[in-house]
């Protein structure tokens, strides 16, 4: 395993330096690629898009990434080893961009909205993204002074993470203090040009 995550870098097509960061995690069995093609509908060119890999690689495929084990014989196997090498990462990001946490925004979709949620909700970062993901156990004993606005969006017909799970982590947030901001689409498990225009509203308005 590698002590620290490869990734993609998009640079601001705008500005020498970036003004803030976008950090997007893929979901489980995706890769960062997968996540770049995404980039060109979000319309932010003022940005910094850094699109890191999972460290595990994938068991039914292999370009595929897993930031932990889904398998029910070893659920969440990974978890801690992935959430500890990807919170050193994003803490190094400001020595090597010059942008820093609160000006960074992590963002992710299933599985990585799940790692957003349970790592974000940990760092003073500017805002979260979560698109069809979910809480990780133990997150509703989180216990800081402030927290991270953070965006939960979710299909109304996902049948891989269903729509209970978007609900939860909402209602969990909430009761930690968390300001949410909350969208339900008809759609399934997939992220659509209208959660983009949601997000790319949230970035904005958030990042000022």
């Amino acid at each position: 395993m590698t002590p620290t995550l490869d990734f993609i870098k998009f640079s601001s097509k705008t500005q020498q330096n970036p003004s803030a960061l976008i950090v997007t995690l893929h979901g489980w069995g995706a890769n960062a690629q997968d996540v770049a093609s995404l980039l060109p509908y979000l319309n932010l060119p003022d940005y910094e898009f850094l699109l890191p890999n999972a460290p595990y690689p994938y068991p039914y495929s292999p370009t595929g990434r897993a930031w932990y084990d889904l398998q029910e014989e070893n659920m969440y196997e990974g978890l801690t080893e992935s959430r500890q090498m990807l919170i050193d990462w994003l803490q190094s990001l400001e020595s090597v961009t010059g942008v820093p946490l609160s000006r960074t925004i992590l963002s992710g979709f299933s599985q990585g909205g799940a790692m957003t949620l349970d790592v974000g909700l940990n760092l003073p970062l500017a805002g979260l993204v979560v698109m069809s993901g979910y809480l990780h156990p133990g997150v509703e004993k989180l216990k800081h002074s402030s927290f991270p606005p953070t965006l939960i969006m979710h299909g109304r017909q996902d049948q891989v993470v269903p729509l209970p799970a978007a609900i939860k982590a909402k209602t969990v947030a909430e009761s930690l203090g968390v300001a949410v901001d909350y969208h339900e689409f008809d759609m399934g498990h997939e992220i659509s040009p209208e959660m983009l225009g949601v997000l790319r509203s949230f970035v904005v308005n958030t990042i000022g």
